[in-house]
């Protein structure tokens, strides 16, 4: 028997699906769907329960990759896996496999080994991207090619669309809308997946390491709190009740702390009905975690121990970034906003600063206002504009203005600011805490601040939630809390924007 060369085909020599005009894919999926009756025809189901198979192709790759050129084995495996190439040349045939974590494999079907009709059959139904299982000896090529010599091989699924070309790259909307696409030619984005998973397993590894109880709780509620952010809003048909999807865990979680269980968390998502970018997501993953007599500092501690311990299962010291390299194991430092913005601007602001004065400075800089923020909101505005985005290594951007957070508490020896941080690492907010307001007297004011913001037309301001107030007045410890969003950590490791870290991110209809 004379071997031919391998094949080294791309998968799909007419491109992919946003390649191809309507009329060029319909008469491909015109050829392979009757390559799927004639394959019925013959009696070789194009979609059978099962193929049988023994061992995966890293398995085989694990134990056989020691085989020299031209070495045969007596080891029978049935393999499976995603046609990614071929090349069919008289009475020897090549095949290659891939299955779901990007490992490939050759399979070789010889007239001698499977017979004239079954490799008749493999290159008269066969195309790139069909799943097929073959049967056979593990054997390294005259090439040196690790392989599975076929005595037989069957159809596992028939494809009836054409695969992407796999040399080259997908655009980004074909990437994101179609992501299955995605990860069956791109092993960015397998690692991706397999990086997300593991730094859930890492976080959710430190808070039960901390004795945090991890719980669930409504993403339907009545009234939305926790953050300010505009909701969706939909309708309950069996109570006849306006509902709005949850913008934040965190009024639940603290239900749950006034109860008694003191170190609790939550991994969930969120939606908020607002803008789409590169940053945001209409819908999201958070971490928020509340500690009964903890407060900032004991969070900021937490925070720190998570993202640290997730570079260490990562194996990564530090991030490079177009910006510069991020020290993720250096001294994270703390900046209180009003004497970091005074510093910025060369002029003193403090909580006593008038509107009007900083209203003036935002028209120097050129940054857009709304006429209707007060002090506070433009002090928050100027610093996220002016400030943030330089701030690269990590830091605890601390001493917020009241309004920034109505669920903190005022801070222990600085008048008109809150114990509270945002945590700033690579220009971009990733997790923010706070140490929390129990005092439901001033809880109140602060949510009746913010229902006459929203009868006033701010669609972001938090509602009043009365339960939540009856809860505090039955008690609450003093507690910290945080908020840690998954996707921007995922984004910081990455330095992808957050519709590739997201698996299936909500796209515009087509």
């Amino acid at each position: 028997m004379t071997e031919q060369p391998e094949s080294t085909v791309p998968a799909a020599s007419a491109g992919s699906d946003d390649e191809l005009s309507a009329h060029e894919l319909n008469d491909q999926m015109l050829v392979r769907a009757s390559k799927r009756r004639a394959a019925e025809e013959a009696g070789m189901a194009p979609y059978p329960v099962g193929v049988g198979r023994t061992t995966t192709l890293a398995e085989v790759r694990e134990e056989f990759g020691h085989l020299e050129a031209g070495e045969e084995t007596e080891h029978t495996v049935t393999v499976a896996g995603r046609v990614v190439h071929v090349r069919n040349t008289g009475k020897l045939c090549f095949g290659t496999l891939q299955e779901g974590d990007g490992t490939r494999l050759q399979v070789m079907l010889s007239k001698a080994n499977v017979g004239d009709e079954s490799l008749a059959q493999w290159k008269a139904l066969v195309d790139l991207g069909d799943f097929v299982a073959v049967t056979g000896r593990v054997i390294s090529s005259r090439r040196g090619e690790l392989s599975v010599m076929a005595g037989s091989w069957t159809m596992a699924s028939k494809a009836l669309r054409p695969l992407p070309t796999m040399h080259k790259e997908l655009n980004e909307e074909t990437r994101v809308r179609q992501r299955y696409l995605d990860l069956i030619v791109r092993q960015q984005a397998r690692d991706v997946v397999l990086l997300r998973a593991a730094i859930m397993r890492t976080v959710r590894r430190v808070m039960e390491r901390n004795a945090y109880v991890e719980i669930e709780t409504p993403m339907l509620q009545l009234i939305h709190g926790g953050a300010s952010a505009r909701p969706f809003e939909t309708h309950l048909n069996a109570f006849d009740q306006d509902m709005t999807l949850r913008i934040a865990t965190e009024l639940y979680l603290k239900r749950a702390v006034v109860g008694g269980v003191e170190n609790v968390y939550e991994i969930g998502r969120v939606f908020r009905n607002e803008g789409v970018d590169s940053s945001h997501s209409p819908e999201f993953t958070t971490l928020e975690a509340y500690q009964a007599y903890g407060d900032q500092f004991t969070m900021a501690t937490l925070i720190q121990e998570i993202i640290q311990e997730c570079a260490r299962e990562l194996g990564v010291e530090h991030i490079d970034t177009p910006q510069g390299r991020i020290e993720l194991f250096g001294e994270w430092t703390w900046l209180s906003v009003y004497p970091g913005l005074s510093e910025a601007v060369g002029r003193t602001i403090t909580p006593e600063t008038p509107a009007e004065e900083l209203r003036a400075l935002a028209a120097e800089r050129e940054i857009p206002v709304d006429p209707a923020w007060d002090a506070q909101k433009l002090v928050m505005e100027l610093f996220e504009e002016i400030i943030e985005p330089t701030l690269l290594q990590p830091t605890f951007v601390c001493d917020y203005p009241p309004a920034a957070q109505p669920l903190a508490r005022p801070h222990r020896s600085e008048p008109g600011v809150i114990e509270a941080w945002d945590l700033i690492i690579g220009g971009m907010e990733r997790g923010t805490a706070f140490s929390e307001l129990i005092d439901p007297v001033v809880q109140r004011e602060r949510l009746v601040e913010q229902s006459l913001l929203a009868a006033a037309g701010d669609e972001e301001a938090m509602q009043l939630d009365e339960d939540f107030l009856r809860a505090l007045e039955h008690g609450a410890p003093p507690m910290g809390g945080l908020g840690l969003g998954l996707d921007r950590l995922i984004m910081l490791f990455t330095n992808l924007g957050i519709r590739e870290t997201i698996l299936f991110p909500l796209m515009k209809p087509e």
